[in-house]
């Protein structure tokens, strides 16, 4: 009995090691790590109580998902990921992905949420099955975009629109919040795209990544997309030659 309890004592003690370590690195609290094997160096974190982070109105806040949702929709997420090379991760200094339930930013809900300055996004896994590995691929773009904002300059991406178009200005200003493929594009993919430049990039690359040959059908009669592919494609090839769509 005496052993057992140095064992279970012993375990308590590397797992809250394990956990402040992690609060350490990414600032985010009550998350355990969930695999991390995969070759491309992620390491998956799962959040094992809810937790809020950030202040008032500009706070992140989620909850834990129960084992079966986590392991059915952890592979999605996971063989979408799983494109990316190690060196390209190292590129764009991506490194954790937090899988919770729940996701709110700021109070609204949220399907996914960016922290390049910590590395890390985090993604709702109680959304639908279909729209969560390019969700996947969103949020990483968020990632490059901010850790190459030279290269994808939103004055650039402005002038490929039409004059008369306008962001908002900010992703949650508007009630752009459809992810869906829209009919009629006319130079936008979704109406989420049409909320800022940065959710409009993410959008046609997380299309690109899911959707490569729908997407091609569209540009050859939308030349505003045709113009957003390429400008996507030609500076991804600028962070890394090799990159594959």
């Amino acid at each position: 009995m005496k052993f057992l309890k140095i064992v279970f004592f012993t375990f308590i003690l590397i797992s809250s090691s394990n956990a402040n370590t992690i609060f350490y690195l990414i600032k985010i609290p009550n998350l355990e790590i969930y695999d991390d094997t995969a070759q491309n160096g992620l390491k998956y974190l799962k959040a094992i109580k809810p937790f809020q982070v950030g202040i008032r109105d500009n706070n992140v806040s989620c909850s834990n998902p129960k084992k079966e949702l986590l392991e059915k929709k952890y592979i999605i997420i996971r063989k979408n990921l799983d494109r990316y090379s190690y060196d390209f991760l190292e590129k764009i200094n991506f490194k954790y992905v937090v899988l919770c339930k729940n996701l709110s930013v700021g109070g609204i809900e949220a399907v996914g949420f960016s922290n390049p300055e910590m590395k890390t996004i985090l993604i709702n896994i109680g959304i639908n099955t279909y729209d969560l590995g390019r969700i996947s691929h969103h949020e990483l773009f968020h990632i490059i975009n901010e850790n190459f904002k030279n290269i994808f300059n939103e004055i650039d991406w402005k002038d490929i629109n039409e004059d008369s178009f306008l962001y908002s200005e900010c992703s949650t200003c508007s009630e752009n919040f459809g992810l869906d493929l829209i009919e009629n594009q006319n130079g936008f993919l979704s109406e989420y795209s049409k909320s800022t430049p940065a959710e409009d990039m993410a959008e046609i690359f997380s299309f690109l990544m899911t959707r490569n040959s729908k997407i091609a059908t569209i540009a050859s009669s939308d030349k505003i997309i045709r113009k957003k592919i390429n400008f996507i494609k030609d500076n991804i090839y600028k962070i890394d030659k090799n990159f594959k769509f």
